[in-house]
């Protein structure tokens, strides 16, 4: 968790503004509490079994073109600021102190590597390593190059699994929340991670205070 110095410039800084400052998170990695990770293995597990690859893949366009929408509201200075929003259902808490740059960030790394990781299972090879929610985390220098960023990255995705004529395959890769999960695993969660993650701009873009696009 990454620390920040408070400089206490003025007797009149109010708890508030240092909570903002200085927000106590948790650390990354830390997960979601068991009884929400239950809940949230047995919704994604009835999600994909009454959705399907096109269903989810429309879900990940039309929340790609919600996130463009809400980032294109926001100058460049307000997309750089960090905003302390409550923790979404589905999100660690060392998550909710990001900027719309930083959001937009975590989106690329994450929808690139499940992209990769849909590649290698199509072709019947189990991906090297662990994957781990510590390891995506943005850095607060997070800039404007985010969102041209999350917006290659998300076309390549949808361009890549759209090749892929059958994501239910026989090997697995391992998601520290939810276990072993083929392509289309994968590719719900990709989906239903951009939805999440569309919440969070939405509040951190109201906290700005912004009413109407630039």
């Amino acid at each position: 968790m990454q620390v920040y110095k408070i400089q206490y410039a003025s007797m009149n800084t109010t708890s508030q503004q240092l909570d903002q400052a200085s927000p106590r998170l948790a650390a990354p990695g830390a997960g979601l509490p068991l009884p929400e990770l239950l809940i949230a293995r047995l919704r994604f597990w009835i999600a994909r079994r009454s959705k399907s690859t096109e269903d989810f893949m429309g879900l990940f366009q039309s929340e790609k073109a919600n996130i463009l929408q809400l980032a294109s509201e926001c100058s460049d200075q307000d997309a750089a600021r960090q905003v302390l929003i409550k923790r979404l259902r589905g999100m660690e808490d060392s998550s909710r102190n990001w900027s719309v740059f930083m959001t937009l960030n975590h989106l690329s790394i994450v929808n690139g590597g499940v992209m990769r990781t849909i590649q290698s299972l199509s072709k019947g090879v189990i991906p090297e390593g662990k994957v781990g929610t510590a390891d995506v985390k943005p850095g607060p220098e997070s800039d404007a190059g985010s969102l041209e960023s999350f917006e290659r990255v998300c076309d390549l995705y949808v361009k890549s699994v759209n090749k892929i004529p059958n994501l239910k395959t026989a090997v697995r890769y391992r998601h520290p929340w939810f276990g072993p999960m083929d392509a289309f695993s994968w590719h719900a969660l990709a989906a239903v991670h951009m939805r999440i993650h569309r919440q969070q701009i939405e509040l951190i873009v109201a906290q700005l205070g912004i009413d109407n696009p630039r």
